[in-house]
């Protein structure tokens, strides 16, 4: 009869280990947790890096002032009766 209390306590504490020690413990948790907000950080940002491309491409696609505006910034291009002035500091 002192055996049964004795067995299910052993087991109680054997779950416990578990629990707080165990591979699927709270530890565990606790940098899945860390994980998971730190991936969620990084998808809101590629999400709004992915829609300020999807403006540009629209941008691009229907308007021709994108298309200048690059152009110009990128390749240094002007027009026929431009002047460029660079100034260096």
């Amino acid at each position: 009869m002192r055996l049964l209390p004795l067995a299910l306590a052993a087991l109680l504490l054997m779950v416990h280990a578990e629990l707080w020690f165990g591979k699927g413990g709270v530890p565990h948790e606790i940098a899945l947790r860390s994980e998971l907000k730190q991936q969620l950080a990084e998808n809101a940002e590629a999400r709004t890096r992915n829609e300020q491309l999807a403006a540009e491409v629209v941008d691009l696609r229907e308007g021709t002032e994108m298309v200048e505006e690059k152009a110009r910034r990128e390749l240094g291009m002007v027009r026929p009766d431009e002047l460029l002035v660079v100034v260096a500091k």
